[in-house]
């Protein structure tokens, strides 16, 4: 994973969130999934963040989708 997403209990219920803030990995992805660039992100959401951070994001969640053992099921 990358030092730029951190997982903590107290934080948004063990949501990840880049690291140092309450901002969660979901809410990026969600604002990447509408097609928002990241410097719209930055400058209409999240000032604080930087390019590198919203990237982060992204490769968190396919890093996670990497390790997950998808199992589709059969149609009855």
């Amino acid at each position: 994973m990358t030092p730029r997403i951190s997982v903590t209990s107290d934080v948004h219920f063990g949501k990840p969130c880049v690291s140092g803030t309450r901002i969660t990995v979901q809410n990026v992805l969600e604002l990447v999934r509408e097609g928002l660039t990241p410097s719209a992100i930055q400058s209409d959401y999240y000032p604080d963040l930087e390019g590198e951070d919203i990237r982060a994001c992204v490769r968190y969640a396919i890093d996670l989708i990497a390790l997950d053992d998808l199992r589709v099921a059969e149609a009855a």
